[in-house]
C-alpha cells in the first residue's frame, strides 16, 4: 500500500517503511541506507553506474534480477528514499492491469500538484502478463513515474522486450561470506531492531555455518540466526550461547536455488555440460550432484551426457557413446537413488575420455552448404540400381565394390567437388582414424590425378 498522495515531496515515507517489532529478523534488518546495504559492490560500490544514477538522481526504470534474498526489494526502498520519490508496491502474482492504472493515475496526480515523483515497484515482475507489461509502457514515455521491477528469473526471457528496452538492468549476486556474517553481527549488536538487548554470544564456527548455509541469502541467513537465539535458553548468567551444534539444528538441510524452468536449471546444466567437454571430472560431478540434490529429472542428465559424448568426445573415443546410451537406458531401469552412481560413472568417463568434435563439426558444415544452396545431385554410380530400367538410365554403371578390392577399398569419389567436412584431430582414438583417413585421401588425390593426365 502507498501512503498519503500528498505528504510533504521532501519526506518520503519513514512511516510505512516502520518495521513493527514482532516482523521477522530479517524484515526488522532490512537496510535503510546504501551505506548499511550488503554486497552488490559490482553495481554500488563508488564509483559504479547504480549509484551514480541514484546519487544523481538520474534514472528512469530499472530491473533488478536475481536469487532470492539478495536484497532486490530492499534496494528499491533504499533508492526510493535517497530520491525522495514516494514508493508503491505491486506484485506481479496479486495485482491486475487496474491496479497499474490506478497507481499511475495517482502518480500523474502527485507529480502535477506537488511535483513528487513516484517509485512503482513490480515485485516478481516476470509474472505480469504481457498486457500487464505493455500496460506500463505509456506512462514510461511520458514520465508519469519511474519504474522499478524486481525478478528472479532473467528479463531477456521473461520480461517483454520493450520493457526491457525501456529499463537498465542489473544483476544482483548471491552475497558474500564476509557480507552474511556482517549482517548477523550488526543484528546481534543493534538495540531498536535487533537483539543488542541480549547478551548473545555467537561462536565463529556456528556463525560460519549459517553464512553458508544460507547460499548467498541474506533472509534465510537473519531468520536462522532468528531462530537460533529465540529458541536457546539463556546460561545463569543471562548469555545466550549460540554454537555449532545449534546452528546447524537451526537450519536443516541447505536448499539448493534451481528452479526446474528458470535460470537454475539451465545455468547448471550448462555448467555440467561445459565441465565434461572442459576434461574437469571434479567440476562435472559437482555439478552432476546438484542438478540430483535439487531434484532434476535424471532422464534430462542422461540426456545431456549422450549428447556430450558425441558432440565433445566423438571419434576420439567412441565407447564415450556406448557407455552413455548404456546410461540413459540404466536410469530408466533402476531408478533414484541408485541411478547417482550410473550417472556418475558415465558422466567420469566423457569428462576424462580424449575430446572431439569434429563429427559435431562435420555436419553443421554440410548442413550450412545446403542451407546456402549447395545442393548436389547423386552420382550415376551410386544412384540405385535394383529396380527394373535402372540401368537404361545410367544408374549404377560404373560402380566398384570396394571390398572386390585389396584392403576392401577402391578411390572412387562419392561427391562432386570432393569438399572436405570431416578433418579427425589427433585425440585418442582419432589419431589413428586420422592417419587411415590421411592415407587413403592420397590415393583418392593420386586416382584424381591420374583421370585429369594427358593421355
Amino acid at each position: 500500500m502507498s501512503e498519503d498522495l500528498f505528504q510533504s515531496p521532501t519526506q518520503p515515507s519513514a512511516e510505512a517503511d516502520r518495521v513493527p517489532s514482532h516482523a521477522p529478523l530479517s524484515a526488522r534488518m532490512r537496510p535503510r541506507t546504501l551505506e548499511e546495504y550488503a554486497g552488490q559492490r559490482h553495481i554500488l560500490g563508488e564509483g559504479k553506474l547504480l549509484r551514480r544514477a541514484v546519487e544523481s538522481d538520474r534514472f528512469s526504470s530499472l530491473i533488478f534480477y536475481g536469487p532470492p534474498g539478495v536484497g532486490k526489494t530492499t534496494l528499491a526502498h533504499i533508492i526510493s528514499h535517497e530520491t525522495k520519490s514516494r514508493f508503491v508496491t505491486l506484485s506481479g502474482v496479486e495485482s491486475n492491469v487496474s491496479d497499474i492504472r490506478k497507481e499511475a493515475e495517482a502518480a500523474a496526480t502527485l507529480l502535477r500538484v506537488n511535483g513528487q515523483t513516484t517509485i512503482l515497484f513490480v515485485d516478481e515482475i516476470h509474472r505480469f502478463n504481457k498486457a500487464q507489461q505493455d500496460v506500463l509502457l505509456p506512462h514510461l514515455e511520458r514520465g508519469t513515474l519511474r519504474f522499478i521491477g524486481a525478478t528472479t528469473h532473467n528479463p531477456f526471457f521473461y520480461v517483454n522486450s520493450p520493457l526491457v528496452s525501456r529499463s537498465q538492468v542489473f544483476t544482483l549476486e548471491p552475497l558474500g561470506m564476509e557480507d552474511l556474517e556482517g549482517l548477523m553481527d550488526r543484528a546481534i549488536r543493534d538495540q531498536d531492531r535487533g537483539f543488542g538487548f541480549r547478551k548473545i554470544e555467537l561462536t565463529p564456527e556456528a556463525r560460519r555455518h549459517l553464512a553458508t548455509i544460507a547460499d548467498g541469502d541474506a533472509r534465510k541467513c537473519l531468520n536462522a540466526l532468528e531462530l537460533a537465539v529465540l529458541s536457546t535458553a539463556p546460561q545463569p548468567d543471562g548469555r545466550i550461547v549460540i554454537d555449532l551444534t545449534i546452528a546447524e539444528e537451526s537450519v536443516q538441510q541447505k536448499t539448493v536455488v534451481y528452479d526446474g524452468d528458470g535460470d537454475g536449471h539451465y545455468d547448471t546444466a550448462s555448467a555440467f555440460i561445459k565441465s565434461m567437454r572442459a576434461s574437469d571430472p571434479d567440476a562435472a560431478v559437482y555439478w552432476l550432484a546438484k542438478m540430483i540434490y535439487a531434484g532434476e529429472d535424471i532422464r534430462f542428465i542422461a540426456r545431456r551426457i549422450v549428447i556430450a559424448a558425441s558432440e565433445d568426445v566423438g571419434l576420439a573415443d567412441s565407447n564415450a557413446l556406448r557407455v552413455a546410451v548404456a546410461a540413459q537406458q540404466a536410469v530408466e531401469f533402476i531408478g533414484m537413488p541408485e541411478a547417482r552412481i550410473i550417472l556418475s560413472h558415465a558422466t567420469l568417463y566423457v569428462a576424462t575420455a580424449p575430446k572431439s568434435n569434429r563429427a559435431y563439426l562435420a555436419i553443421d558444415a554440410a548442413l550450412e552448404d545446403l542451407k546456402q544452396g549447395r545442393t548436389l545431385p547423386v552420382p550415376k554410380h551410386l544412384r540405385d540400381a535394383h529396380y527394373a530400367g535402372a540401368k537404361s538410365f545410367g544408374h549404377g554403371e560404373g560402380y566398384l565394390y570396394p571390398h572386390d578390392f585389396e584392403d576392401g577399398f577402391v578411390p572412387q569419389r562419392c561427391l562432386e567437388g570432393g569438399k572436405i567436412y570431416y578433418e579427425p584431430t589427433s585425440n585418442g582414438l582419432e589419431g589413428r582414424i586420422k592417419e587411415r583417413l590421411e592415407h587413403l585421401r592420397r590415393k583418392w588425390e593420386a586416382a584424381a590425378g591420374a583421370d585429369s593426365s594427358p593421355t
